[in-house]
């Protein structure tokens, strides 16, 4: 008998339970809820909490505080999409007279612009937004502390900056403009700016005693592009779907692969840890397994959203306590239970329907010099590049219209391949960035650069 695809086994479905069980035990959490996506659609559901009778199902909301970055990084992907603006645009251009204008939109959306982590004067998102009515009020008079470019330095005024261009080229309020152009088509009804019942209550727990006290829950005004947002699992399911596939109406699933490309510097610490950042998700390394997605934080709240895409599996945890879980640890080990209990069944092989007789030519052995690789055609028209044997450079090509291809990943992500032939039509040998491969080991037919010795291979006397 075989178990529908969409079905969890039992024994995933209680180690999930057990996973969120232990954190909301040990963090000492009010109440806790989490789900797992697979196959484009919410496969699990699990909650806990500490009071009696009904748990906390997939459509109460909580705070998802840093979420919110996803979310705006999306909108700012849109504009440039658009052709409003380019990643590589100062803020100035769009956005000027906010005296942090000389860094670029990227930087900004990947923390990399040398802005400071938090606002001036007191602490922001346990404060009144009447503090901080104007973008100089969240900047303050110096707002970088490194030098632009150099550092991957979080930063959540940088993303109220991000909110307000939105604003700027947009003509209409932040949350406007996301519930319009986001959260309505993917029909996320339960995610908005201000808590809508049900949702839970943010709650403080004592470090040294098993007693809690409530949570402020402030409108951030001004920041609220960096941590405003409140949704339940079931909007943050859908969400994650989205960061995968992509939907035409809001963002392709190109430009979402952008977005979880690594766009930031790391410091040694980070290197080791395995965690980077995108534009507007974090990139992390747990268990061996590389996930995106991001975490959040506001009194009285925490949360985090994960995507596995190699493994087709997601996770979102959300708890209403200001510390003690750690959700974007339980969101990983949620999609890694999954994944090794239930590892994602590949789709069937099938041949491709056509094939040019040029580029089927390409495939097989090629030499860069003496090493070898190999270059393999797949049905949906990618060729793979990689080493015959041990470790070396691996990139996937995509095809363009000229009858080159474009390098979409590793050292050749960017770079052109292209078939060079002789004067007969026969192929001589692929140019790769000025790389030449040939099919013999410095093939004395073709053209490699400082040319090669008469006398061919020979061995020592």
């Amino acid at each position: 008998m075989t178990t529908p695809q969409e079905e969890l086994l039992p024994a995933t479905r209680r180690s999930l339970s057990h996973r969120i069980a232990a954190a909301q035990a040990d963090g000492r959490a009010p109440s806790l809820v989490a789900a797992v996506v697979r196959g484009g659609q919410t496969v699990w559901h699990g909650s806990r909490t500490s009071v009696d009778g009904h748990g906390p199902d997939e459509n109460v909301q909580y705070r998802i505080g840093s979420i919110t970055k996803t979310f705006t990084a999306v909108l700012v992907l849109r504009l440039r999409d658009e052709g409003l603006l380019d990643l590589g645009d100062p803020l100035e251009k769009h956005l000027p007279g906010t005296g942090a204008g000389e860094a670029t939109i990227a930087q900004l959306l990947a923390h990399t612009a040398g802005l400071a982590a938090e606002t001036p004067g007191p602490w922001w998102e346990r404060s009144p937004a009447s503090l901080r009515p104007e973008l100089a009020d969240v900047l303050g008079e110096q707002p970088f502390l490194h030098p632009v470019g150099r550092l991957h330095h979080y930063s959540n005024p940088g993303y109220t900056l991000l909110g307000a261009l939105v604003e700027e080229v947009r003509g209409a309020a932040w949350e406007e403009v996301l519930r319009r152009e986001v959260l309505e088509p993917l029909g996320l009804h339960r995610t908005s700016g201000l808590p809508q019942a049900p949702h839970a209550g943010g709650w403080a727990v004592h470090p040294w005693a098993d007693v809690m006290m409530p949570e402020p829950a402030e409108d951030l005004g001004r920041m609220a592009p960096a941590g405003q947002l409140w949704s339940t699992t079931d909007d943050l399911a859908r969400f994650a779907v989205f960061l995968v596939e992509g939907d035409d109406r809001v963002l392709s699933a190109e430009s979402l692969r952008e977005m979880r490309t690594p766009a930031a510097p790391l410091e040694a610490e980070e290197l080791a840890a395995g965690d980077t950042y995108g534009l507007g998700l974090q990139v992390v390394h747990r268990s061996g397994r590389i996930l995106a997605g991001h975490s959040g934080s506001l009194p009285g709240f925490m949360a985090a959203l994960v995507i596995g895409v190699r493994d087709d599996v997601s996770a979102v945890v959300l708890t209403n306590c200001t510390s003690g879980p750690q959700p974007l640890a339980v969101a990983a080990d949620l999609v890694r239970i999954v994944a090794e209990a239930e590892p994602r069944i590949p789709e069937p092989w099938r041949p491709a329907t056509e094939i040019d007789p040029s580029v089927l030519e390409l495939a097989g052995p090629w030499y860069w010099g003496t090493q070898g690789c190999a270059l393999r055609l797949t049905a949906d028209g990618v060729i793979e590049m990689g080493p015959l044997a041990g470790a070396g450079r691996r990139s996937r090509f995509r095809p363009n219209d000229e009858g080159t291809w474009t390098g979409l990943d590793g050292y050749y992500t960017g770079e052109l391949l292209r078939a060079v032939r002789r004067p007969d039509g026969s192929l001589s040998h692929l140019d790769l960035g000025s790389f030449v491969f040939t099919r013999q080991p410095y093939d004395q037919s073709a053209p490699v650069p400082g040319g090669v010795d008469p006398e061919g291979w020979r061995g020592i006397a």
